[in-house]
Parts: C-alpha cells; sequence; structure tokens
C-alpha cells in the first residue's frame, strides 16, 4: 500500500467526535503496525508522517515485537518449535518479516511511526501519557543471545525462552510452580533525534531504547522536541522486565499501546535528558556508556529538578537526593546505560 492511500486507511478520523476507546477511553486515531507503517532497526531522515495529530489528542497504535523475527527463521517456524500454532502467530509479524526492509547495521527493533504532532518544534516539550496497553498475543519470548546481558559467560548460544501468558490473570507462566505478574510497557518510545539514527539499540536524549519500566499505565514520559512535529516512534514492547534487564531483554511481546500526547511550548529548551513521572514519584534520568557517568548525569538532574520545581538551593538538593531518592539501574545491557531516581511525591507536603 502506498503511504498516502495508508494514511487515509487510518482507522479512526480525526474528527472531533472520534471514536470509542478502551474502558471510555476517547481514542482520536489507530495506527496499524503494517510493512508502510514501522521501520525496523533505524530512524531515517526525511520519512513522512504515517499520521498527523493535535496536541490532546489519544492514539492506538499497534507494535510489533522483533523476537520471532530476527531469530534466523521465519515467525511460524520460530515459534513452532516452542509449540505455539500457526494461527496464533500475529500476522503482522508475518508480513513485517516478509516485506519490510531492515538494513544491514541496523537494530533489531521494529518500531511503529513517525506520528507527528501539528505545531510541535524544536524547544518544545512532549509529554506522552500511558493510558492502556492490550496483549495482541498471549505468549512472549525472553531471549538471551551469546556473549550479550550483564553475564555473557552463561550462554554458548542464544537461549530463546517462549513463555505463555494467562492473560486473565495477568501472569506469565515462567515455569510450572513459577507466575510472574505481567506489567505491560513499551521499550521504546522516541522523538525524531537530531540526526537519523542508523541504529536503534542505544537510548539518548531522543528518548529511545531505554527499556524503562516505571512507564507502565498511568504515568507520562517527557521528551524534548528536536524536529518539526516531534515525528513519535513506538516499539519493542514489554510484558513485564526487571529493572537492568541483565540478560539483555525483557519478556518481549506485541502490544497495543494507547498514548495520548500533549505538547507543551517551549518547555524543552533546557532539558538534558528525558523525564517522567506517575502517581507516586517524579522520576529522573542520566544515560552514559559508563554506568557511573550515567549515575552522576542523574544525580545531577535531581538537583536541577529540586531546585527548578521546589526552589531548593543546589546545596539543600543534594542534600535531599541523599536522604530521599532512590537511585536504579534502569537498563544495563544496550551499550548506553540508563540510570534513574525516583524522587517521592509523598514528601512534598505543599
Amino acid at each position: 500500500m502506498k503511504l498516502s492511500r495508508m494514511i487515509a486507511a487510518v482507522s479512526c478520523a480525526l474528527a472531533v467526535s472520534g471514536c470509542a476507546g478502551i474502558a471510555g477511553t476517547q481514542i482520536d486515531a489507530h495506527v496499524p503496525s503494517t510493512p508502510d507503517t514501522v521501520v525496523w532497526g533505524y530512524l531515517p531522515a526525511g520519512r513522512l508522517p504515517v499520521l498527523t495529530i493535535r496536541s490532546g489528542q489519544t492514539v492506538k497504535i499497534d507494535t510489533v515485537s522483533h523476537q520471532g523475527l530476527i531469530n534466523g527463521t521465519d515467525p511460524v517456524e520460530f515459534f513452532g518449535a516452542s509449540g505455539i500454532a500457526a494461527s496464533e502467530v500475529l500476522p503482522d509479524a508475518i508480513e513485517i518479516y516478509k516485506k519490510a526492509p531492515r538494513p544491514k547495521d541496523a537494530g533489531a527493533h521494529v518500531l511503529t511511526g513517525p506520528i507527528q504532532i501539528d505545531g510541535a518544534q524544536p524547544g518544545d516539550m512532549l509529554e506522552v501519557r500511558m493510558v492502556d496497553f492490550q496483549f495482541r498475543v498471549p505468549y512472549g519470548v525472553n531471549n538471551s543471545n551469546k556473549g550479550t546481558g550483564v553475564l555473557p559467560e552463561v550462554h554458548a548460544k542464544p537461549y530463546p525462552k517462549v513463555i505463555r501468558f494467562d492473560t486473565a490473570r495477568r501472569v506469565a507462566l515462567f515455569a510450572p510452580g513459577i507466575e510472574v505478574p505481567l506489567v505491560p510497557f513499551m521499550g521504546i518510545m522516541a522523538v525524531m533525534p537530531p540526526e537519523a539514527l542508523a541504529n536503534t539499540r542505544p537510548p539518548g536524549i531522543y528518548g529511545g531504547n531505554m527499556d524503562f519500566n516505571r512507564l507502565t499505565v498511568g504515568a507520562s514520559l517527557y521528551l524534548p522536541v528536536h524536529q518539526h512535529g516531534a515525528l513519535f516512534y513506538t516499539g519493542d514492547s514489554h510484558a513485564v522486565q526487571g529493572d537492568g534487564e541483565i540478560n539483555g531483554t525483557a519478556i518481549e511481546a506485541s502490544l497495543t499501546a494507547v498514548l495520548q500526547f500533549v505538547l507543551h511550548k517551549g518547555a524543552g529548551k533546557t532539558m538534558k535528558w528525558p523525564r517522567a513521572e506517575d502517581a507516586a514519584n517524579y522520576y529522573v534520568m542520566g544515560m552514559d556508556v559508563d554506568l557511573d557517568a550515567a549515575l552522576k548525569q542523574a544525580a545531577e538532574e535531581t538537583v536541577a529538578f529540586l531546585q527548578r520545581e521546589k526552589g531548593l538551593s543546589a546545596a539543600d538538593a543534594y542534600s535531599l537526593a541523599s536522604v530521599a531518592v532512590n537511585y536504579t539501574v534502569g537498563e544495563a545491557v544496550d551499550q548506553v546505560q540508563m540510570v534513574y531516581g525516583a524522587i517521592p511525591k509523598r514528601i512534598f507536603i505543599k
């Protein structure tokens, strides 16, 4: 399908009335995952938007996990080896595997986008609100490759583990007697970087492959805008993941994300890194190939946040960070390491 026809086929027209959403959510548009609406492993310059929306609108976005597409066989054969029937393999995954281009040195991730936000300009800030996540298939994959992760010596060869879900009870059936609660989120949410991105593996100022497991329903992610229209992508969908993601992957599973986009004019000019928040915490981040440097940047972001938002002196902000803020390794396996600080909202009584 040509891009112009694909844009016209977006399921919900951008009308004031929109269309019915999940649990009463107003959904203004739907972007399917097809070879025309995804990119595989890179963010190209000059790609036309698959959808244009206004600030405040909510979009249902289909995504496809790269697991089953990068494992050396087609998805039906890969999942079939673990007892997944061909009828349970996501048709989008099969079509993308056959038709979507993946440059030689690109990353693994399949991303849907870009979505253009009308009026977004460099220096603005895009708020992405997590409204809902739906499972598209009742299983996922944890795949530890040879020589990767925090303990690369564990595997002499790749170890892809297909894990079934009980979606009614919201648990992953990891092994007999072991059930892991499902907490879905998007591993990658990104605006278009200042320059085209040849590989989606490292995260950065644009967001990207942060694998930040606090970005669940009810949370908001804040990204500085670098390009006209912001040009938002998402993918690398996760069913559940521990902090650090130490063997290289979460339980990777295709999801449909429902996201609301809110543009904050001029608010991104001083942002050094993405930020986030949920009902319990403000989250600040630091990223670097060196984990110590990433921690230092997260600490610097904490001090700057407390000075700007709470009026503290630098010394008091540093003190408060030491006694009340928890720092966690969010990502330890994707070249660029990510550390986040959780600033509890409950400590601010007014």
